[in-house]
């Protein structure tokens, strides 16, 4: 790492030579802008380059309206395809423009088709830097051509082999090439039936293809089977962290949001939480409206409250174990919508388990605050109330499935509220109708 000189800061650019990019673009990041700036144009133009796909998007777009057009052309210029549409997209229509007109052709061209695709596909992820092979070629004739095109491609890893209309048809790794013997075709040696994703496959999915096959790159293809781009396993890790992340807030009942919350407003991270706190407000009234309409029961054996809190709690706690294991699996394709009848199955003999567990645990301080009648409510009603926390916590993902939302969406303070709900009457009714016997 790259220690900062907090009296100087220009005076540690000699040492940025000898310092990974990524490095170097945590240290420019930690500058001011108009230093950072400065910092980053003394550098030579691969290095600048290099380093600039290394800071992060608001670095980069901060930079981006700072600098000249020329130099925001150079640095654009000699971006890998993907990460330049991705500064592309955060541009204003009004800076794109001032962009595209500085760029060649070929570049506008590719530029205006890769920022076209939504937001979250496959198309929206790759890049249109791959190599490309003829079946006919000989092993030793694809090697010379991979040497002369390697400078300008993302990856020449694994190369794929198109027919005259650009259909796939195959794909070859390198060391491939390198073992076999100079004259042998490729049609002889390449994978005949390569893994490849549709332009609107979501992201999510790709990356979990990358992962299951073990793939460096994954192949993106249009409706006719054309090559049209490359997801590389870099891209697709990117993709899954901000699938995660976002998992992440929606579990935290938190609207998603782009920025890191180092860098939110207070008024972007206020509008993405205020929603569910109010929504999950009106689903508590559910709970307080339970407990009048048993005011007379608890008026008459006061002890009850004292329970309240711990078994409405254990439902919520067992709920939102259940509902992150799921939506958890889920998302990473350890269990999908076919597996819920078995699923449900065992959750209600695991729940059973846990709740007569938690149960006899919580009988002993029945006895003692109340007695044996209300230490069999107690257990009663831990036994049930755990056992329905578990089930809505499992089921609320797969249903969310169903219906086609994400199942991150079943949070736990969602399924908390729900089964506090569902404790209280369960709760109460149970003490009713034990104790007026």
């Amino acid at each position: 790492m790259i220690k900062k000189n907090e009296e100087n800061p220009g005076s540690e650019l000699p040492k940025v030579n000898a310092a990974p990019a990524v490095d170097l673009a945590a240290w420019l990041e930690e500058l001011p802008p108009t230093m950072a700036q400065a910092q980053l144009l003394a550098l030579a133009l691969p290095r600048r380059t290099e380093t600039f796909s290394y800071l992060q998007p608001n670095m980069q777009l901060a930079l981006a309206r700072r600098l000249d057009r020329r130099d925001l052309v150079e640095i654009v210029t000699q971006m890998s395809a993907d990460d330049r549409a991705d500064l592309f997209n955060h541009l204003t229509p009004e800076e794109q423009q001032r962009l595209l007109r500085g760029l060649a052709r070929e570049e506008r061209e590719d530029i205006r088709r890769l920022s076209a695709y939504a937001e979250g596909t496959a198309g929206a992820i790759m890049t249109s830097d791959y190599a490309t092979l003829a079946a006919d070629m000989t092993a030793h004739e694809a090697i010379e051509l991979l040497r002369r095109k390697a400078p300008e491609k993302e990856t020449i890893y694994r190369s794929y082999i198109l027919d005259c209309e650009r259909r796939l048809i195959g794909s070859i790794r390198l060391h491939e090439l390198i073992l076999a013997a100079a004259d042998t075709r490729i049609e002889e040696i390449m994978d005949h039936a390569p893994v490849s994703v549709a332009l609107d496959s979501d992201q999510e999915k790709v990356a979990q293809l990358i992962a299951r096959y073990d793939l460096l790159a994954l192949p993106v293809v249009d409706k006719g089977g054309r090559l049209v781009g490359i997801v590389t396993h870099d891209d697709a890790a990117d993709a899954m962290q901000a699938e995660t992340t976002e998992d992440f807030q929606k579990i935290a009942t938190v609207r998603p949001f782009s920025q890191s919350v180092r860098e939110a407003s207070m008024g972007v991270l206020y509008r993405k939480r205020i929603f569910w706190l109010v929504l999950l407000v009106f689903g508590n009234l559910f709970s307080g409206a339970g407990i009048a309409f048993f005011e007379e029961t608890i008026l008459a054996y006061v002890s009850l409250v004292f329970f309240l809190p711990l078994l409405i709690d254990s439902s919520g706690n067992a709920g939102s174990q259940s509902a992150t294991l799921m939506v958890r699996a889920l998302a990473t394709g350890d269990v999908a919508l076919k597996d819920w009848r078995n699923l449900i199955l065992r959750e209600l003999l695991i729940a059973l388990a846990l709740g007569a567990t938690m149960a006899l645990v919580v009988f002993p301080v029945g006895l003692l605050r109340g007695g044996s009648e209300i230490a069999l409510v107690v257990g009663l009603t831990m036994l049930l109330v755990v056992i329905i926390g578990s089930l809505a916590g499992m089921s609320l993902p797969f249903l969310l499935s169903r219906l086609r939302l994400d199942p991150a969406t079943a949070s736990a303070p969602l399924v908390t509220t729900i089964s506090d709900a569902v404790g209280v009457l369960v709760y109460f009714w149970i003490a009713t109708a034990m104790l007026s016997l």
